[in-house]
């Protein structure tokens, strides 16, 4: 009954992860169209801060999942940070842009 409940508990974050992260990607795009630096500097703290919320949460998600599912983590990390690592890459030119 508890590994159920775990399951469905890490099932719920996993959700949440994926929305998180799709609000963090909705704000950087947001970012990169807007010609006001105001509204830019604005749109990237969002999507920092839902970058924090996905780390903080996939932290839990990796303590709460059972030893034999180390590698299905380590499979989807290797995906998500494929795409936090090319967006990561982005945000460093457009700080320097905001001259």
């Amino acid at each position: 009954m508890q590994t159920k409940k775990n399951q469905s508990s890490v099932g719920q974050m996993i959700q949440r992860c994926h929305k998180w992260r799709q609000k963090r990607k909705q704000y950087m795009d947001q970012a990169r169209q807007t010609s006001d630096e105001i509204e830019r500097e604005r749109l990237m703290q969002a999507a920092e801060h839902y970058g924090r919320v996905v780390n903080a949460e996939q932290v839990k998600i990796d303590s709460t999942r059972d030893p034999k599912d180390k590698t299905a983590i380590q499979e989807e990390v290797i995906e998500s940070s494929d795409v936090t690592d090319e967006e990561e890459n982005i945000f460093p030119d457009f700080i320097t842009d905001l001259k």
